[in-house]
This record gives structure tokens, sequence and C-alpha cells, in this order.
């Protein structure tokens, strides 16, 4: 919303937060970030505006002085929230928040969808004749990150593996505190190579919660590979970047509909959720997530279901909401507006996730051809070896892994330096762990030095996937254990020899050969 005043030297913006909410120390961190300047509740109250702008109606809001605008906040009014205001009413519409002495105490009521204007003309009109709608800020902003889509992945890491984000909104009927399990659930189940998992949560859960604590309790889970979408504009970029989205009863989904990505419903039901509204419209038609078994077999109905048409009833005007609000703004404020066009700002990139030490390996090996999958070395799925980076993976698993890895480092710019060679570190590794059959060193994306416990050190390069315009690469870790498999399976071979190996979604060539000094003596 705040870019309809940039270029515009006449206006300051300055920040306070409203006493009693539970979740206003994150937003003052968040504030602290951005370098926005904050002014005390106490100097807020006792001074006078020119411009009073709001999310939400609740709290002392009324008592500031100055014409005061709410603004769209959230895909609807979709929930309503027990123990505040009128029962079974939104609150962003419940004239008990809206009207002060019988009065709206908001000069300016600004929607994102015509349907919103007729539920408030139904629930307060007196507010309603000062409504108008314009349209939805955080949807333009995200129609407007579309063309960034492939520079989050790159960012995520995803590669061509589908994205799956869960989205969960705050409070008791949420998909976190009902079903906490699902994300290790989901994350134990789905291949690493195939798919990638992110978790986006309301910023009131990390209020709530805490940082530390939310990290605490999905350690196993971002361990695995999860990525935990930070608060406030990455759960957005992710969105943009998702293939499809498993969501509860929550704003974001509506957001993920508007941009055409399959959903699938993992809410419960409960008293939240307004009947008839565009959530809940959704919810009614969309595939269900009884079990985290049933993610693979409930995909291809959710990518079969077109769900535009319900994120259609709840924004209207994309494109526009910056403009219109910039009109409605600055007539409050008596000014005319510069006139210079306002466009959303992009979403910042995400933050990549951790990247997994471990994995429980299924292989496949028929004839020249490997297949593969893996997973969190805690899985239910049936595997047959575990493979881990060495030292990074732990002790435990460093000392149960049939397969141990370690990638090149970067060259020290230390005046002293010892650095172990692909050949002296390999035999070491076999040395001290007797239960592992295959050690690596990852030299580069296409280039490794595999020295097996009964047939020596071996050079391996891998071809990466080409198509008319694109070179795709598979992970190194995933062909060494389809490499460790075929040797293991293998009676009798002569190198040099050429392997196929499939790897999630992609197919790549790997040959063997003798290994040769070069990658022998290749510094570590």
């Amino acid at each position: 919303m705040l870019p309809v005043f940039e270029g515009d030297e006449r206006i300051l913006v300055r920040f306070t937060l409203v006493p009693g909410s539970a979740f206003d120390a994150d937003a003052l961190a968040a504030l602290e970030r951005s370098g926005a300047r904050t002014i005390m509740w106490e100097e807020a109250r006792d001074g006078k505006h020119d411009l009073i702008l709001a999310a939400s109606p609740k709290g002392a809001l009324r008592v500031l002085s100055g014409p005061a605008a709410l603004l769209p906040h959230g895909a609807g009014f979709n929930k309503t929230v027990s123990e505040e205001g009128s029962p079974h009413l939104p609150s962003g519409l419940d004239p008990h928040h809206l009207l002060a002495d019988g009065e709206p105490w908001a000069a300016l009521h600004a929607l994102a969808h015509d349907d919103q204007l007729t539920r408030l003309t139904e629930y307060c009109p007196s507010a309603a004749a000062r409504a108008a709608v314009v349209g939805d800020p955080t949807l333009d902003r995200l129609l407007g990150s579309l063309a960034h889509r492939e520079n989050y992945r790159s960012a995520l890491g995803t590669g061509e593996r589908r994205l799956i984000v869960l989205t969960s909104t705050w409070g008791p009927e949420s998909l976190l505190a009902r079903r906490p399990e699902l994300p290790g659930e989901l994350i134990n189940r789905l291949p690493y190579d195939e798919y990638q998992l992110a978790l986006v949560l309301h910023p009131n859960e990390y209020s709530r919660t805490g940082t530390f604590d939310l990290s605490r309790q999905l350690a196993p889970a971002l361990a695995a590979g999860l990525t935990l979408a930070r608060p406030h504009e990455e759960w957005a970029a992710l969105l943009v970047a998702a293939d499809a989205v498993v969501t509860d009863h929550g704003s974001a989904a509506l957001y993920a509909a508007a941009l055409g990505r399959p959903v699938i419903g993992a809410y419960g039901g409960g008293s939240e959720l307004i009947p008839g509204s565009p959530m809940a419209r959704m919810l009614s038609r969309v595939p269900q997530l009884a079990e985290a078994a049933d993610l693979l077999d409930v995909l291809p109905a959710a990518e079969a279901h077109d769900v535009r048409d319900f994120a259609d009833a709840a924004f209207a005007l994309p494109g526009q909401s910056l403009r219109r609000l910039r009109s409605e703004l600055y007539r409050l404020l008596g000014l005319r507006p510069r006139s210079a066009p306002v466009t959303p700002h992009p979403l910042p990139h995400p933050a990549a996730p951790q990247r997994p030490r471990a994995f429980a390996v299924r292989a496949e090996v028929s004839g020249l051809r490997i297949s593969v999958a893996r997973f969190p070395p805690c899985t239910s799925e049936e595997v047959h070896h575990l493979a881990a980076e060495h030292p990074e993976s732990g002790q435990r698993h460093v000392q149960s892994a049939s397969v141990l890895w370690r990638r090149a480092r970067p060259t020290s710019p230390a005046p002293h330096t010892s650095a172990w060679t692909a050949a002296g570190w390999t035999t070491r590794v076999l040395d001290e762990a007797p239960g592992c059959r295959t050690a690596a060193a990852v030299l580069s994306p296409e280039r490794c030095l595999v020295r097996h416990r009964s047939l020596g050190p071996l050079s391996v390069r891998i071809e990466p996937c080409r198509t008319t315009d694109r070179v795709l690469r598979a992970d190194p870790g995933a062909v060494l254990s389809a490499i460790h498999a075929w040797l293991g399976a293998t009676q009798q071979w002569a190198p040099p020899v050429s392997l196929v190996c499939d790897i999630g979604p992609l197919t790549v060539r790997v040959r063997l050969a003798q290994a040769d000094e070069a990658d022998l003596d290749y510094e570590l």
C-alpha cells in the first residue's frame, strides 16, 4: 500500500502499535528491520494526524485524531473470531468494530471486491456509505512478481522438482494447530529429488510461538529440506514459486487460487469459516487431504481443477489497486497526487532451505539403468541403503552409512593451508568407517572420484540433461547412490561403462572409468 506515496516529499510516515495486541513483538521487529520510524502509542494518541491507515478495525484506533482509512487485509472476509464482536460476523465487516457511538469512525473503508461492499451494506449500512472498491494491493504485488518465478525457484534450489506449499493460518483451527505432524509426515514420504516442501505460517503464529520454538519443533523436517517461510513477505514469493498448495481456511489459499495454483484442502471444519464465503465455497469443491500418504494420489485431481473462479469472487480490479488507493487516500489528505505512476514492488527472493546431509535411498537396478529415490533417514518407505555427507551429517549417520561423500570446498585465501586430495580422503574414510562401501569426493556438479571398497578408485563424469534452451543437473549425491547400487548388483564389468540414472524428473547419463590422475590429486 505505501508505494502510493513514493516520490512525494510532502508525506512523512510513522508507525505505532495499538495496545492490547498479542502479536505486537514481531511487528516491532519487522518495522526495525525495514528502517521505518515508530512512535509510542501515547504520542500517537495525543497528536493530530493528517491520515491514519489501518488494516484492522479492532482496538483503540478510534481515539486517534484525524481521518482514518481501513485498507484491504487478507483475501476478503472468510473467518469469524470467537469471543470478539458479533457472533458469526467477520470482524472486518462487524458493526461492533466499525462504529463508535453509532457512527462509522473511519472516513474510508477500502474493499477488494463488490461482493464485500454488498456484505458490508447488509451488516453495517452507514460504514458502507463510506466504502470504495479498490482491489487488493497484495494480489497485485503477487501478479506483478510472476515474472520472477524462476528466480524464486532458483533461490530455493527447486530445480525441476515440484514445490508443494503448506499454508497455515493462526488460531485453534489452523492446520499447524490441528495437524502439527503433517509437515514431517509429508517430507518423510515425498521423494526428495521429485518434490520440495515448504511451510507458510501466518505472522500471528510466528509471533505466538516464536522463531526459536518453531525451529525447534520443526527441526527434523527442516533438516530434511523443509522450507519455512519467514514472516511478512516471503510467503507470497513461495506462492509464486509453488506448483501446488495444501491449505486450511487461511487467506493464502485464495491468493494461490488467483495465481492458478492447484489447491488441496486440509481444513477439518469448525466454527471459524463463514458459510458461503469465497473460501468456504472453494474448500467445499477442491480435493481434500485426509492422510499424508494420500498426497500423490490427490495431487492429479487438484491439478485438473481450475480454482481461479473462486478467487474471482474475492478479488476485483486486478492491477488497479494502487492507482485507486492513491486517488482515495490523497482525497482524504486534500492533496493532488504526484504524476509518476505507482507500481507494485516485486517480492524479495526467499531464503534457501537447509540442504539435507543424509538420505535413506531406494535404488533399483535393471541392467545399465538405475532408478533412485531418496528420503529422510527416518522414513517409513522401503529403502536399500543410507548415504550421508561427511562429516556434516553427524557421527550417527557417518557410522552407519554405506555411501559417504564430501563436496570440494573453495580454495582458502589463508597463507598456510592443508588440504586432502580426493584419493587421500576417500582412502581415509574407508579406513575409518568400516560400514562404508563407497566413498566419494564431489569435485564439481559433473565430476566425482569414487572409491569402492572392493573395486578401488573410479572417475565419474555426469552429463547434464540438455533441452533446446535449458541445462538441467541432478544432485551428484543421488548419482553416487545409483553408482553404489549398480556396483553392488553387478558381478563382472570392465571400465569404461556408461550408465543411465533416473533421478526424480531427470534422466542423466554417467560414465565410469579408471581413475585419472587429475581426479586422484584434486585438492578438497
